[in-house]
């Protein structure tokens, strides 16, 4: 298990002695610290056990692995889903399998989930009453389900080195590199790497090993450097939205949480600042990334597209990168794109509410937005 223990520290000093005192801030940062606590050293005995029970999986090779790449709020989770569906070709990444990367853990899990695997019994309903009782909130803006495709986060939140972490230490600045990997020093980043390499081996081991790895991270739109280092055979499919939309719903996400921990804390503040700094930095690392690279494993797709031409999108996926497309997930992509266009989001959000103006978006990506036909007006 890799932890960036200086990523670690920092966060911990500042939060209990670098900011001025607040019980509830310490009480609720006490609490989830040890809650991570636990499962980290759960999660390690368990990846421990792997090595002894199922040693096979070190050697489980990632054969040209799709990622889906792009800053928060640009239709990632809704693609992952779309190309989820193909498990004849793909095995993606499900929420439980990110929060226990473990073979032993998993075997465990699943042992258990056959004893409920109908939604009616016991265990069938507490884990629908846990699903919406944790997760529940925020089904207008991100759905999450412990058995439904999800972002690669949960790996990384056991490093430290991941954006979830400012939802509890929302200092952006000061801890940087945790949602900007690849200006992390060099032996963190291929520590870091590797031990994301270990999480898909085992995934793959147990779901799927002669199938490809379907993933998707929003933060790697901040490690893809390291990312292309790492797989260099990968296939990464980046999704273009226009800043003005989706860095307002960025921060908008993060916001409830951080209001929670300081009821005091208004939208218009340092935490919302630097938070839509990261999202324009990544806005920036990815054009540039999307500049010098490699059409042949390399997709860029813009997200109205993704929306308003929902099928034929993602069959140019298929054809661009030649993954064999069969009748049947032909059928489950027209499904799938039809049933999408009844989906209304009542989530609503501005730059101005959280005190970022136009002229600060001019500011951070002009020049793309320019090239990329983007407005500038941050009305919505």
């Amino acid at each position: 298990m890799y932890l960036n223990i200086g990523l670690t520290s920092r966060a911990l000093f500042h939060s209990y002695l670098g900011q001025p005192f607040r019980l509830r801030r310490w009480v609720i940062t006490t609490f989830f610290m040890l809650l991570l606590s636990s499962f980290w050293i759960v999660v390690a005995i368990g990846r421990a056990l792997d090595h002894l029970l199922f040693p096979g999986f070190r050697r489980q090779e990632i054969r040209r692995p799709v990622f889906i790449i792009a800053p928060p709020r640009s239709g990632t989770t809704f693609l992952q889903k779309m190309l989820a569906q193909n498990r004849e070709v793909f095995a993606p990444v499900l929420m439980y399998q990110t929060i226990f990367p473990s073979i032993t853990i998993q075997k465990i899990i699943l042992g258990i989930a056959r004893l409920g695997s109908d939604r009616d019994s016991f265990l069938g309903l507490l884990v629908t009453w846990f699903e919406r009782r944790f997760f529940g909130g925020w089904d207008n803006m991100h759905k999450m389900r412990l058995a439904q495709p999800e972002e690669d986060d949960g790996f990384f939140v056991y490093t430290f080195v991941t954006e979830a972490i400012y939802l509890l230490f929302p200092y952006v600045r000061l801890l940087w590199g945790a949602g900007f990997s690849d200006d992390l020093p060099e032996a963190q980043r291929r520590r870091l790497m590797r031990y994301y390499r270990s999480c898909l081996q085992r995934h793959l081991y147990l779901h799927g090993k002669n199938k490809t790895l379907l993933s998707k991270a929003t933060q790697l739109s901040g490690s893809v450097l390291s990312l292309r280092k790492e797989f260099p055979d990968a296939r990464i499919i980046t999704i273009l939205r226009n800043p003005a939309e989706s860095i307002a719903s960025h921060v908008s996400v993060f916001y409830p949480v951080w209001k929670w921990i300081d009821p005091s804390l208004p939208k218009k503040c340092r935490e919302s600042l630097e938070y839509a700094e990261l999202a324009a930095a990544w806005f920036r690392h990815l054009e540039e990334k999307d500049g010098r690279a490699d059409r042949a494993k390399y997709l860029r797709i813009l997200y109205r597209d993704l929306v308003s031409k929902t099928g034929e999108t993602v069959r140019s996926i298929y054809r661009h990168f030649r993954i064999p497309l069969s009748p049947k997930a032909s059928a489950q992509i027209t499904r799938a794109a039809k049933k999408s266009l009844e989906y209304k989001s009542s989530h609503r959000y501005s730059l101005r509410e959280f005190g970022l103006s136009a002229d600060w978006l001019r500011h951070e990506l002009g020049p793309m937005m320019k090239r990329n036909g983007f407005t500038i007006s941050p009305r919505r």
